[in-house]
């Protein structure tokens, strides 16, 4: 079992100094954080470009995330789609669906993936310690190293696909599909959606980010792929961790069996401002 000192910050102190390089993670800068009770620390990986932030603090409760810029283009709910379909099964772990068995034996207190306007995250929490580090090899092998790639029936299963109806008629099925349904069942999602539109003209917050029912059918698989390839990459994450961990353990981890397998592209995804409207 790792072991910690039973002084995060301490620790932490001691291990990351501004300036210095830790893991192949050069330490940028660490400010205090009263309200948190806590040092919050920035790092980059090097030669991927990852930023990570630590937030050495005493909480039993362990946190990790890993998120991704992902401001669509359009309302097929592409990002939606991608956060439900790298949880169906990995290269470090080809199960049907990792995140429902991780949910029956896994000690978490807080397990999830979450698609917004504008980015993609995946947080888990535990009071375990080894249990967290076993919830990020999961998870990040979810991220880099998805099934998508060799199984596209992952796409078909999640996104949509086509099916017979009783009649005889053809009709699109999904998981997400099915979902956003549901969801635009609502007359304040419809009118959320409209004043979205509306207000932000110039923006991706004018695309329904978790996929409008009628645009859904129009994501092609390959379309599909090339969006993790483009968006799922380290140059394009934010990693952060929060509570007493062995975090040697963590960065060599980070470093060796992820980050180090992708080169820096500097990656510029940026959201414009929206210009006054009339």
């Amino acid at each position: 079992m790792p072991t910690t000192s039973t002084d995060p910050r301490a620790a932490a102190a001691a291990l990351l100094v501004p300036g210095t390089t830790c893991h192949g993670f050069a330490v940028e800068r660490c400010e205090t954080v009263p309200e948190l009770d806590s040092d919050a620390y920035v790092l980059r990986h090097t030669a991927s470009g990852a930023r990570l932030l630590y937030l050495a603090c005493d909480d039993e409760n362990k946190a990790f995330a890993i998120g991704f810029k992902t401001p669509p283009a359009d309302s097929t709910g592409v990002f939606h789609i991608l956060e439900h379909s790298v949880l169906c099964g990995s290269a470090k772990f080809p199960v049907k669906e990792p995140f429902v068995d991780l949910i029956k034996s896994s000690m978490q207190t807080f397990l999830n993936a979450m698609t917004y306007p504008d980015k993609t995250i995946y947080p888990v929490a535990t009071t375990n310690e080894q249990d967290l580090y076993n919830l990020m090899d999961v998870y990040l092998d979810a991220v880099f190293n998805p099934a998508i790639y060799t199984k596209p029936t992952i796409f078909e299963q999640e996104g949509w696909h086509y099916e017979l109806d009783k009649d005889g008629s053809i009709v699109y099925k999904g998981v997400v599909l099915n979902e956003m349904k549901g969801v635009f069942a609502s007359p304040n999602a419809i009118v959320q959606k409209e004043i979205s539109r509306l207000l932000f003209p110039d923006t991706s917050y004018r695309y329904v980010s978790g996929g409008d029912p009628i645009h859904i059918p129009e994501l092609t698989y390959e379309q599909f792929i090339e969006h993790h390839r483009r968006f799922y990459r380290p140059d394009n994450a934010y990693i952060i961790l929060d509570g007493s961990v062995d975090l040697e353990l963590v960065l060599n981890v980070l470093d060796t069996e992820y980050l180090s397998a992708y080169d820096r592209e500097n990656t510029q995804l940026s959201i414009p401002m929206q210009r006054p409207i009339k």
